[in-house]
């Protein structure tokens, strides 16, 4: 008899919670970005939930424009370093995955590989990394930008900089370090393969200084939307976030995801699609409801322009909130995150929409699912069982009480649906998400 499919859960941290105005919510801690102590705690809470992963997202950048706007939304503007963070939380937690991002346009690949090897490392085998290659100016100005490469270009550098990366992270076969106290041989020098690439980003000669990972390679995540980001994520990732808005939508963009990885020599079964899912969650429909409503009537006229237009890469600043966008000022075309750049240019053409109206109806991705425990778990099941995703990457609009809620209604409802795991069943992330240990590239030749 075939074991029962189960689904991958995921949370994406953002400290009060994914609502723009949820700092304003009493119900969250104002300075829960920069406490370890409020990461601690929810990521123990997530654990209780027996979620696969506990992602930071980030950029390497403050904001040093529009400051009026993003005072009242302080988007990244003061947030703990990811590898940091989860070096400390690796301490704290003993099953739950452990990922962050880290851009491939403004670092290095020796370093990234270096440093998620420690965190493989430091937690056991639980490190993933999630492969980005930025999506703002204020990070490229940082690093002796002016502004960020086209997308190509940048997508082309990923591809280059994840080859180096899992090179380096076979710098050393299993069992390199031998620690041999009879012989005084603390390693095999039989077992070290320097990497010796020559491309058009780098240029690298060398070896990692660390023995291979618990994981042997700690799992690679990606979220890219655009026909450059499927198929790097078909050549490379093993967990990929989609946003696609609805069923049918995220059951295409599983199958197409899944489809493009033949020609690089993988199988379906060596990814995991997660597909976004906000959250909020109540005893009944129309609390749920009403909490959204009280959130979305915190949003400022400041911050509603701000964050349209971050997403349309133009400014709204001067334009009036109870009229519709005008024509001439939405770019031909996107640079930065063009899956939302696209929806919100189908709601100022297909629905007329003031601006007013457009910020307060738009959300990165899909709308935040809002409901009782039960109706959350039969989306779930609908979309899982659907072929749309193997499982889910949940944003909750408060935290941590949306976790909390989560994990004490929700989860019991898909265990006794029998769509969730009862308990840790492996050490490693690899082994939460079924995905298979990597041979070694050296030893398998």
């Amino acid at each position: 008899m075939t074991e029962k499919r189960r689904m991958a859960l995921a949370i994406l941290v953002g400290a009060t919670g994914s609502h723009i105005a949820s700092w304003l919510h009493p119900e969250t801690r104002a300075d829960a970005s920069t406490s370890i102590e409020w990461h601690r705690e929810t990521a123990q809470l997530a654990e209780r939930g027996l979620f696969d992963l506990f992602f930071i997202a980030d950029t390497p950048a403050a904001r040093t424009s529009n400051l009026a706007g993003f005072s009242r939304m302080p988007l990244y503007m003061n947030v703990l370093e990811p590898l940091t963070l989860l070096s400390a939380l690796a301490g704290a937690t003993r099953h739950i995955g452990l990922g962050g991002t880290a851009s491939t346009s403004f670092s290095e690949p020796y370093n990234i590989a270096r440093q998620f090897a420690s965190l493989d490392h430091i937690s056991h085998g639980r490190a993933a990394w999630n492969v980005v290659t930025s999506a703002n100016d204020f990070a490229a100005r940082n690093f002796g930008l002016d502004r960020l490469p086209p997308h190509a270009e940048r997508y082309e550098r990923a591809r280059e900089f994840v080859q180096v990366v899992q090179a380096l992270w076979d710098s050393w076969e299993d069992g390199a370090f031998l620690r041999d106290r009879s012989s005084g041989l603390f390693f095999d020098p039989a077992k070290q393969h320097p990497v010796q690439h020559e491309g058009r980003h780098f240029r690298v000669r060398g070896a990692l200084n660390i023995e291979r990972t618990p994981q042997g390679q700690p799992v690679i995540i990606q979220a890219g939307a655009s026909e450059a980001g499927k198929e790097l994520a078909a050549e490379t990732a093993e967990v990929v976030f989609s946003s696609e808005g609805t069923l049918e939508g995220s059951r295409a963009f599983y199958h197409d995801l899944k489809g493009r990885m033949a020609k690089y020599g993988r199988q379906p079964e060596d990814l995991r699609v997660l597909a976004g899912m906000p959250l909020l969650i109540a005893d009944s429909a129309q609390e749920a409801e009403d909490l959204h409503q009280t959130l979305q009537h915190l949003i400022h006229p400041d911050v509603g322009r701000m964050y349209l237009g971050m997403d349309l890469e133009t400014d709204l600043s001067d334009l009036p909130l109870d009229e519709p966008i005008p024509e001439d000022r939405i770019p031909k075309s996107a640079n930065f995150h063009k899956a939302f750049f696209d929806h919100i240019v189908h709601l100022i053409r297909a629905e007329g929409l003031t601006l007013r109206q457009l910020y307060l109806r738009y959300e990165r991705g899909r709308q935040t699912l809002r409901g009782t425990p039960v109706q959350v778990a039969d989306r779930l099941e609908e979309w899982f069982t659907g072929g749309a995703c193997d499982g889910f990457m949940l944003t909750f609009s408060l935290l941590p009480g949306g976790l909390a809620a989560f994990v004490g209604k929700v989860v019991p409802e898909l265990q006794r649906r029998g769509l969730m795991r009862r308990g840790y069943e492996g050490s490693t992330l690899r082994e939460h998400l079924g995905l298979r240990r990597p041979p070694n590239r050296h030893a398998a030749a």
